[in-house]
């Protein structure tokens, strides 16, 4: 709600509850009569302890923009708001049209001589404005920049020379109107908005109370009219520019212009019919919004007639018929008051009502039979029912117009035109000064409240002054004499749910001199909420083509910074001067209509409350007023999540980011021209201001919040919403060391920061919380330290705790904290750790994670900051690292092998590194009597394990320098091996070379390894000794003969033959896989004559078909090789001898030369490198080497070869020897050095015979 509206509403959300009766299918609302006062006291308090709702309407005075409408103690006696203007009338005759929603007076002119009671316009409502062209914009600012006067229509008068001449109105769709005012002379007055020509003045002679001007007047010149003389008149016709007396006066000059009308002689003053008369005073009027139908109140009831507009040529009949009729209540003071109650008539347009979000849930509640049937008539689409609402005294009714047709039934062939049907009746405790529906489930009620007569006189004898009349227009009370009583009632605004029948909203209105004013001086006026319009695509200006938005977020967004910093206020403060309450902004040639109030240009419906003084506007609550709201009633959770959800709310509003305050800008900018001379400029600083707003404001909101909950005792509610809401270092700092006087560490220690702020949070905030952790609570430290970064506090400061808790042993290794043996020692050793290595203290730290035994942290050190020679003299600690003293007594060697395999790659790296040698690992171990480790370690460092390639070297090199550096322990590796690992020992020892022989073979001895031994015995030359060890100890025939084989000794195979020949196992396996190794028939000669041997035959069938096998290889290879040769030669002696033949084709700068088949010995070939110049694609006609085309002249021998390449003979020679100059053979030549041309037959043989000495390679190109 807006600041100025603070004097305007006193809120009293107080429900009422209605009890239904019945009456014709009506519902009657009646009050509560329980008048005990105890009862109302312990509702007063119920009322006290509830939770006060949030109203539905914000309001703002607009009187100071209405400050003309006032001048001269004039005051207000009617009132209409309809489309983009306002029409007031006033108690001394004046008619403003004020057009919204500048508040720019459009037109001012004297219309009667006393009060104006009722003010109509046709069409109502009337045509939406639209883009007007620069040239009509132009006139509208000079109209409404022009100095404004009050000329006289309807008296005789003329205006004042002085007075400056009003300006015309532009003649634009939304100006072309006719309004018609009723006032207390008797004269109805209808003028033309935009013609001041254009006017009727017709004089009734009894007071007129209300008028209603034909929707098509423009055309048929009708309108109603009707007062105190009790009769309901419609006119017709008249002539514009006259003043005429109404036919229904019973004058002379009124009954000859009735005579001449009749019979055609008259001067065309218009005709007044009568259509009802003889029940008293007619106080209101109304045309329904399709024109169709009329409403009238007068002292005996609500009556409904049909129109005659829009009626078929069969209906013609039932114009102006009356459908329907309301009677009025005859209970309590009906019968005195009827004539003076004003009745407040509103036709409903239920297609342009406010939206509430509350609408859903009251149609879901369980509803009345009313309001049940309003719904469905509601979904009856077709019929198109039209609503009408009446308030009327203390009663309002709801009733339907449904449209007439041809009956069915018993009235079957009755032809109606319409039918009123009363759907709700609400019975108030109040006098009703204007309604209208505000929601499809909301009656809206300007209630008048009824003082009560005991109160009301204590109040006068309290104040000491009596009721008088006015005696000048000067005074506070409205024109006219009427006496007032000066004890009346501020008015109430209610908002009442149709299904309930309770009091959703009711606001009290503080109005100027409320005090004096009766329910007839209050006016209710509604502007529609604005119905979508089809979307036209418009040129975008400057300031939208460069910021990509709309108009409609020109103040809360590109003009922000105007907007905070100009003259132009965003709220309205009380009365002022015109020239205070509006900014005068220049325009460079476009006109911008600017709201005179933030609340006129709020999208949604628009309420407008007249009274005699003042004028205030009720506008539907947005998110800013419920932010706002929140905050006043001190719930900031839901104010700073709706920001949170909703940024816009602050960006949307104006007094918000007033309220605020305006950013850092450059310089100010008080004008457009300011605006247009940097735009680009101010779009980024609006930007900025905008996002810095919305965060100032979160922050302040979040703020309150943690101020609340601390207040209340909720500090872990609290700790969490400081962690969501604060932003800045300083408020950190602040409620950090609130929460750490408070000893509410563990409530805000989660939420503190853990990235660095700017400006940084001030480290002692993080080392206070962690000493007070460290000393009380270290398991919670062990966390914080992982969560927060070391750069956030002194690193140094934090490890001096820590040592001090070992330092003096306020924690130690054999405590027990909570059931567990050494809790607290570990933690700080942890803890210790990661600082020191974030301090960059590593050798510190390893220490530390070593006494932990924590081998993932130890190691990683070590190999990040190359750390072994750190621990260099505990070598079996560090292998160790990941054993336990359980997995050392009884764990397999697999799982050992596993937890040590890190640490001993690691030194197997560093080893080959040179950084650990090999003897200090290795005697350590030994120390130690560690004989599997070191065993884990050998094999590591044999196989080279761990290692990785690296910058210029490869694997396999890293692998074999691994290998060398086991040499030095060759004696004792091959012990380790023959130990753990048998197939390794093999493989080491048919790799290394560095082992004692006579050692090696002493271990395999011992140890019955006999495939090593034969090994050994073998590599010593001792074969004979290692074949029997196969024979004896083995006894593998097959062993010993790949053995036999492998050795290619006549002497072994003799003995193996000897050994063999009494033993028929051994001579079928030599039958069957000696092969051709030995001669086989020696073989067989050699086997004893008599011996049994199983399985001869297959033996000696197997070893004749290898020899078969053999052979027939044999025999294919050598006829395979004969053809190949064969043809070579056939190749080769046909090449040699084809001749060449040399195509010449003469063109004109040279000749191309197509040699044929030439013989070439391309298997003898010896290409040299090329010249540069033969590497391209040589072309026909050209030297391959020298790429110069020949010529018939061409001096040089020309060489070609079959494959197409042709050489100069001397540069053909320079291709082959490169590195020598060209020689070619000895020839004839003339006496000018020349190559002779000779026919000599052994010059040209001797010449080809040493060339083919130098060419016999081939062409040299090809061979290539």
């Amino acid at each position: 709600m807006a600041a100025d509206s603070e004097d305007i509403v006193e809120a009293s959300h107080a429900g009422k509850e209605w009890t239904d009766s019945r009456d014709n299918g009506a519902t009657e609302e009646v009050g509560d009569t329980d008048s005990e006062e105890e009862q109302e006291e312990e509702e007063e308090e119920e009322e006290d302890d509830e939770e006060e709702d949030e109203p539905k309407l914000k309001y703002a005075r607009m009187t100071s923009h209405l400050l003309p409408v006032y001048r001269n103690g004039d005051a207000t006696s009617a009132f209409l708001v309809a489309g983009d203007k306002m029409f007031i009338g006033t108690h001394n005759g004046n008619i403003h049209v004020v057009s919204l929603p500048s508040f720019h007076s459009l037109r001012v002119y004297h219309a009667h001589s006393a009060s104006i009671t009722a003010i109509s316009i046709s069409p109502y409502p009337p045509p939406s404005s639209i883009a007007r062209p620069e040239a009509v914009n132009r006139v509208v600012s000079q109209a409404q920049a022009a100095p404004k006067k009050s000329p006289t229509v309807a008296s005789g008068s003329s205006s004042s020379p002085r007075t400056p001449r009003q300006p015309a109105v532009p003649n634009t769709p939304s100006n072309a109107i006719y309004i018609a005012t009723a006032s207390l002379d008797g004269n109805v007055c209808v003028a033309s908005l935009v013609d001041a020509k254009d006017v009727q003045l017709r004089n009734f002679a009894r007071p007129i109370q209300a008028v209603a001007l034909s929707p098509d007047y423009r055309n048929d010149r009708t309108y109603l009219s009707g007062g105190l003389a009790g009769e309901l008149v419609v006119t017709v016709g008249g002539r514009a520019g006259t003043s005429s007396t109404s036919t229904t006066v019973g004058t002379a000059s009124a009954t000859a212009s009735s005579w001449l009308g009749s019979i055609g002689l008259s001067s065309n003053t218009g005709k007044d019919t009568v259509l009802h008369s003889g029940e008293g005073a007619v106080s209101t009027i109304k045309w329904s919004l399709s024109g169709k139908y009329v409403a009238w109140v007068n002292e005996h009831g609500i009556k409904i007639m049909r129109s005659n507009l829009h009626l078929e040529s069969a209906d013609s009949e039932f114009a102006w018929k009356r459908i329907g009729h309301v009677p009025r209540p005859h209970e309590g003071d009906w019968d005195d008051m009827a004539g003076v109650w004003k009745a407040r008539v509103e036709w409903i347009d239920e297609k342009s009502l406010e939206t509430d979000e509350d609408d859903k849930a009251r149609e879901l509640a369980a509803p009345s039979p009313a309001t049940a049937k309003l719904k469905q008539q509601a979904s009856t689409i077709d019929q198109r029912i039209e609503k009408l609402v009446v308030g009327w005294g203390g009663t309002v009714w709801m009733i339907n117009i449904h449209p007439g047709g041809v009956g069915v039934g018993k009235h079957a062939g009755e032809r109606t035109v319409g039918q009123a049907e009363i759907i709700k009746i609400l019975r108030m405790d109040c006098i009703v000064s204007g309604l209208s529906l505000y929601t499809p489930t909301l009656l809206l009620v300007l209630a008048y409240i009824l003082p009560d007569e005991k109160e009301s006189s204590e109040l006068e004898q309290r104040k000491g002054h009596k009721s008088k009349s006015s005696i000048s227009s000067t005074k506070s009370e409205p024109s006219g004499g009427i006496r007032r009583r000066q004890n009346a009632l501020s008015p109430e605004l209610r908002l009442i749910d149709l299904a309930s029948s309770e009091e959703v909203d009711t606001d009290g209105l503080t109005v100027s001199r409320f005090e004096r004013l009766s329910a007839t001086d209050y006016h209710l006026g509604i502007l529609p909420a604005q119905r979508a319009r089809p979307i036209t695509r418009t040129p975008k200006g400057t300031l939208e083509a460069l910021t990509g938005m709309g108009t409609g977020l020109w103040n809360a967004t590109v003009s922000a910074t105007t907007l905070l910093s100009s003259s132009a206020s965003v709220r309205s403060n009380g009365s002022r001067s015109d020239a205070d309450s509006s900014a005068k902004i220049p325009h460079r040639g476009v006109t911008r209509s600017h709201a005179a109030h933030p609340h006129i240009a709020a999208p949604g419906m628009k309420i407008f409350i007249h009274s005699p003084y003042d004028c205030i506007i009720a506008t539907k609550r947005d998110l800013s007023d419920h932010l706002s709201w929140l905050v006043e009633q001190s719930r900031y959770e839901l104010a700073w999540n709706l920001i949170d959800d909703h940024p816009e709310v602050i960006s949307s509003s104006p007094e918000k980011l007033a309220e605020i305050g305006p950013g850092t800008t450059d310089r100010k900018r008080d004008s457009i021209d300011d605006f247009y001379d940097d735009n680009a400029s101010t779009i980024d600083s609006a930007s900025r201001l905008i996002n810095s707003s919305v965060e100032k404001e979160k922050r302040r909101i979040g703020e309150l919040w943690i101020q609340q909950l601390v207040a209340t005792g909720d500090w872990v509610t609290a700790g969490k919403i400081c962690g969501k809401v604060l932003g800045t270092s300083s408020r950190w700092e602040h409620w950090v060391w609130t929460f750490a006087s408070a000893k509410k560490f563990d409530e805000i220690s989660d939420f503190i920061p853990t990235t660095q702020l700017h400006p940084p949070l001030a480290s002692a905030i993080y080392e206070v919380v962690l000493g007070h952790y460290i000393q009380n609570d270290r398991p919670r430290a062990r966390d914080l330290l992982d969560q927060w970064p070391p750069e956030l506090f002194d690193i140094k400061n934090v490890t001096i705790e820590l040592e001090n808790q070992l330092k003096y042993r306020d924690v130690r290794e054999d405590s027990v904290e909570g059931g567990e043996r050494g809790r607290d020692w570990r933690i700080v050793q942890e803890s210790l750790g990661k600082l020191y290595t974030a301090d960059g203290r590593p050798r510190e730290a390893l220490k530390c994670f070593i006494r932990l035994q924590d081998a993932d942290a130890a190691m990683a050190l070590i190999k990040d900051y190359h750390l072994v020679d750190a621990v260099a003299d505990d070598i079996p600690g560090l292998i160790l690292l990941r054993v336990t003293k359980d997995q050392a007594r009884s764990a397999p060697r697999k799982e050992l092998e596993d937890a040590t395999s890190e640490a001993i790659n690691l030194l197997v790296v560093e080893a080959q590194h040179g950084i650990v040698r090999p003897e200090v690992v290795v005697n350590q171990l030994q120390d130690e009597d560690l004989a599997l480790y070191l065993f884990f370690y050998l094999k590591s460092l044999w196989k080279g394990e761990g290692l990785s390639e690296e910058v210029g070297q490869n694997r396999e090199r890293l692998v074999v320098e691994s290998k060398s550096l086991v040499d030095e322990f060759a004696d004792l590796t091959i012990r380790s091996f023959a130990s753990y690992d048998r197939p390794l020992l093999m493989e080491f020892l048919k790799t290394s070379t560095s082992y004692t022989l006579e050692k090696a073979s002493q271990v395999c001895e011992a140890r019955g390894y006999i495939p090593e031994l034969v090994y050994l015995y073998s590599k010593t030359g001792q074969t004979k000794r290692a074949l029997f060890l196969i024979i004896d100890r083995l006894a593998d025939v097959s062993q010993a003969i790949a053995f036999a084989k492998q050795q290619d000794d006549s002497d072994l195979w003799e003995d193996l033959l000897n050994y063999s020949m009494d033993k028929p196992r051994f001579i079928r396996g030599l039958l069957e896989e000696v092969g051709t190794a030995i001669d086989p028939i020696t073989l067989v000669r050699r086997i004893p004559e008599g011996l049994e041997i199983p399985g001869l035959r297959e033996g000696l069938s197997r070893m004749v078909r290898e020899y078969d096998i053999q052979h027939s290889i044999s025999s294919g290879v050598a006829r395979v090789l004969r053809g190949e040769v064969a043809i070579a030669q056939i190749t080769l002696r046909a090449g040699q001898r084809k001749g060449v033949k040399f195509d010449i084709i003469h063109r004109e700068d040279h000749i191309d030369v197509a040699p044929s088949d030439l013989t070439t010995d391309t298997q003898s070939a010896t290409p040299a490198s090329p010249p540069a110049a033969a590497q391209k694609e040589p072309q026909p006609g050209h030297c391959v080497s020298c790429q110069e085309p020949f010529n018939e002249e061409e001096k040089e021998t020309l060489v070609g070869f079959a494959c197409g390449h042709i050489f100069h003979l001397p540069h053909l020679l320079s291709y082959l020897h490169p590195s020598r100059p060209p020689t070619p053979p000895r020839v004839e030549t003339n006496e000018n050095g020349d190559y002779a041309r000779t026919r000599s037959i052994g010059a040209k043989v001797t010449h080809a015979r040493l060339l083919r000495d130098k060419i016999s390679g081939g062409c040299p190109v090809c061979a290539t």
